[in-house]
């Protein structure tokens, strides 16, 4: 019997320090595997990489953008071509350990549930020390979608978000930057009998030095993200009701 079958989204951008090896310990992974990574216009040796890696290895496929337009994008892009049983995000800067997959998705494949995040936030595995303003943050972008939608998720950041497949594909996203993080939980959040599990997961954070992208600009925009898809599937959902 072969293993169950699992997508890996990959978004990629500048990654050439990181992304063979995280391309590695993907392949390394005991399931069907079909990894998408959407290089996001990179002008590194990202692409290139890639490219190797997948010489005969039918199991990795390469999409580009012809111009750079963010994570959001990238999701999107690459989950318009998955078609695994279960989804993954997987970022390429080696800040999550793709030795954790299994916890995630397992739960899926057993049918215990239909989306399961990572949690840097809950203990219980290595955690690089974070940057304080990221990790201040990361905890108040989880409170306010504690609030908003009535749930208990404690890192709603997180890049690890793990779906079913029919799920994921069925979700109408629009996101073109790191907005994509907080509109994928407030469009599963929306699916009456929806709950989200977590799992600790490890996590070594990078300074900005090291490449981290992520700015405090973006968590305000996270924050208006949450405000706007809170309102969008609020209506989404009453005129649905009233059809």
């Amino acid at each position: 019997m072969s293993a169950p079958q699992l997508s890996v989204l990959m978004p990629a951008y500048n990654e050439a320090a990181t992304i063979g090896d995280v391309l590695e310990r993907l392949k390394a992974l005991d399931y069907e595997l079909e990894i998408i990574v959407v290089d996001d216009c990179s002008d590194d040796d990202t692409a290139a990489i890639v490219t190797a890696l997948a010489l005969g290895d039918e199991r990795i496929t390469l999409l580009a953008h012809e111009r750079n337009r963010g994570k959001g994008a990238a999701v999107r892009t690459a989950l318009g071509h998955c078609s695994g049983q279960v989804v993954i995000t997987q970022d390429a800067d080696a800040e999550y350990d793709p030795a954790d997959i299994p916890r995630l998705v397992d739960l899926i494949f057993a049918g215990t549930a239909a989306a399961v995040y990572g949690s840097r936030l809950r203990g219980g595995q290595p955690q690089r020390a974070h940057l304080f303003w990221h990790y201040a943050g990361n905890r108040f972008l989880s409170l306010l979608t504690c609030i908003l939608f009535n749930t208990t998720l404690s890192d709603m950041e997180v890049g690890y978000k793990a779906i079913r497949g029919d799920i994921a594909r069925g979700l109408e996203l629009i996101s073109e930057d790191f907005q994509i993080e907080p509109e994928i939980t407030a469009r599963l959040l929306s699916i009456p009998g929806m709950c989200i599990y977590e799992v600790p997961i490890a996590y070594y954070g990078r300074t900005f030095a090291e490449g981290k992208k992520i700015t405090w600009r973006d968590g305000l925009r996270a924050v208006w993200a949450l405000l706007r898809f809170r309102v969008i599937t609020w209506r989404e959902s009453n005129r649905h009701n009233r059809n």
